[in-house]
């Protein structure tokens, strides 16, 4: 005669058992998957950071375009990087001849994130062009 108890008190059986370490498995691979996204997208994000930085220190280095403009190119710590500059006609320069002109300077800088996908970042701002020096100032 068998315990009632007794027959409740069984383990797991093989299949059961089986499908828990898929479950397990397929959850653990959906888990990796989402933190080595996450280390990817830290990496791309601190690559994009330091390219800012890197064109804002080329806008650092002038605070004047010349009369010939802006034109300069080179590349540093893996981040390939071009400056150029042109004049631009505003309503202001067009109404008083005497207004300051303004230079709009772009930079384009290009590197390689992550599996060695193309990424670039564009900057874009004003500067004013540098008077010429006084012809009776001081030397």
């Amino acid at each position: 005669m068998t315990h009632p108890l007794h027959s409740r008190m069984r383990g797991m059986s093989l299949l059961e058992l089986l499908v828990a370490f898929s479950i397990l498995a397929l959850s653990l691979g959906v888990l990796y998957k989402a933190i080595g996204g996450s280390a990817r997208n830290v990496a791309d994000a601190e690559r994009y950071q330091r390219a800012v930085l890197l064109g804002e220190s080329l806008l650092s280095a002038r605070d004047a375009v010349t009369a010939d403009g802006w034109s300069e190119e080179g590349q540093s710590a893996g981040y390939a990087w071009s400056v150029r500059s042109a004049p631009l006609e505003t309503e202001a320069s067009r109404r008083n001849p005497g207004a300051p002109v303004l230079h709009q300077v772009d930079i384009l800088i290009d590197w390689s994130g992550e599996r060695g996908t193309a990424r670039s970042l564009h900057l874009s701002t004003l500067r004013p062009q540098r008077k010429p020096p006084a012809a009776g100032g001081p030397r």
